[in-house]
């Protein structure tokens, strides 16, 4: 099938041609006709899908049939999670739009109220917008949505996630319920299903999600840290055999991300991080940066990168494994695109294999366990197969105190407090003199260590079986 087949108006094609595309993606094949017929439409697909011009590409149709008289507000409505992806909907929407007269506004936390104030006061055909923003221009009654024809929800299920659900119910209550309504998300699960229940007229529904697709390209490896200073040095060792690459390094917290891209800089590499705290024109800059090869590593989290479409990423590397599964997939999606190759690492502790495991059952397949010469983990894990394998179950061992200071970061220096929040807490192995690893079997006295969190049954547990050997050190559960 060609766009022309797809019954869009003659200026649309000449803007999708003038982009270099020749024939639809999946999602667009089957979401633009529907959504050209103005049916409602839940649209399961994956980033990377081309899902964007699946809902712009109608949006700006239905902006081509006259405008209600007496409606001076916005007819589209474009809701996005994140800053970062309603910036790149508004491209698409500028690039889709060439050669129309088409006007359009952005309404994002974190942009100056004036110039979105100066926007609402003129006739503005789209919008693009993000859920908390908007939210607070409908409550001052500065934006009136009951002439809406068409609502967008990008990437629902990311909003869902983030808790801006009951700010979009807010919006599409102020909407019209003749509106069309256009939801794509990635998941469409029990929650999903009920927001599209409250939300949606009769639906028609498209899944071109499929988890394997988008991994085909990428070489998926494992890489075991024994603590946070061994993840740092593979992380050096990473970016610096890919010289001439990009890539985007994964931090758990905003801090860790800054902390991250502050070290790689002090080491001489040309990095930038990017999270939610950074003001617009920062996340902008930083991003435009990477795309023009200022600055080759991106250290972010998972809702910064969100809708990064930066097609010559060569290397994803999860500094800090994802919390959620899904998430696994949106990062190394990152890499691997338009028909290039690329690989994905994830660092893993013996602390890690919950989510190890919970990856590798979300995406079907067993991660490979990868070793880099010189930088061997000391030991194996428990039920871990050697280097090309992955393991059977979690480590599961007691809490170890740790005798002496934490590794830290490149310099080696202390570690930060806000470290231990991010689930890479050093593991510190004691030995007896002689370099034989000492255990503890239940009895005698424990080697000290920095106490974890305090728990008054374990005391009185431990107080209980003691023989008397001295004061024991408790160790943090993890």
């Amino acid at each position: 099938m060609t766009f022309a087949e797809l019954d869009l108006h003659p200026t649309l094609l000449q803007a999708v041609e003038a982009s270099g595309y020749n024939e639809p993606t999946p999602i667009q094949e089957k979401a633009i006709p529907l959504a050209l017929a103005g049916r409602d439409l839940v649209a399961s697909a994956n980033t990377g899908t081309g899902k964007t011009a699946a809902f712009v590409l109608p949006a700006l149709q239905k902006l081509k049939t006259p405008r209600t008289p007496g409606n001076f507000g916005p007819r589209v409505l474009i809701l996005s999670p994140t800053r970062e992806l309603a910036t790149q909907i508004l491209d698409a929407v500028r690039k889709y739009s060439k050669f129309d007269r088409v006007q359009t506004g952005v309404i994002l936390g974190g942009m100056p109220y004036r110039e979105q104030l100066r926007m609402l006061e003129r006739r503005v055909d789209l919008i693009v917008a993000t859920p908390g923003r908007l939210i607070d221009h409908l409550e001052r009654g500065r934006v009136n949505l009951s002439g809406l024809e068409l609502l967008v929800l990008d990437e629902a299920d990311r909003m869902l996630d983030m808790g801006f659900i009951e700010p979009v119910e807010q919006i599409a209550a102020a909407c019209p319920p003749t509106r069309q309504t256009l939801m794509f998300t990635a998941t469409c699960d029990g929650p999903m299903e009920r927001l599209a229940a409250r939300l949606l007229k009769n639906p028609e529904r498209i899944d071109i999600a499929g988890k394997q697709v988008s991994l085909d390209t990428i070489d998926q490896r494992l890489l075991r840290a024994d603590d946070l200073g061994h993840k740092h040095r593979l992380l050096d060792h990473l970016v610096s055999t890919d010289a001439e690459g990009k890539t985007i390094v994964f931090a758990a917290t905003k801090r860790d991300a800054d902390r991250l891209a502050e070290e790689l800089c002090a080491k001489g590499h040309a990095a930038g991080a990017l999270h939610g705290d950074m003001k617009q024109h920062q996340r902008n800059r930083t991003i435009d940066d990477l795309r023009r090869g200022r600055i080759r590593l991106l250290i972010a989290t998972d809702v910064a990168a969100r809708g990064i479409d930066i097609s010559d990423i060569t290397q994803v590397i999860n500094f800090d494994l994802p919390k959620i599964a899904e998430d696994y997939l949106h990062r190394i999606g990152r890499t691997g695109r338009a028909g290039a190759t690329g690989t994905a690492y994830s660092f893993f502790t013996r602390n890690d294999w919950k989510q190890v495991k919970a990856i590798e059952n979300y995406i079907g397949k067993a991660l490979t366990n990868h070793t880099i010469a010189g930088l061997e983990p000391s030991e194996r894990p428990r039920g871990a197969s050697a280097p090309g394998g992955y393991a059977k179950r979690p480590y599961r061992g007691g809490g170890q105190g740790a005798p002496g200071g934490r590794p830290g970061g490149f310099g080696g220096g202390p570690r930060r407090p806000d470290a231990e929040r991010s689930g890479d807490r050093p593991h510190t192995e004691h030995r007896h003199a002689d370099g034989r690893p000492a255990e503890h079997r239940g009895g005698g006295d424990r080697p000290h260590g920095e106490r974890g969190g305090f728990n008054p049954a374990r005391r009185d547990r431990d107080r209980d079986r003691s023989t008397g050997g001295g004061r024991r050190g408790y160790s943090s559960a993890s």
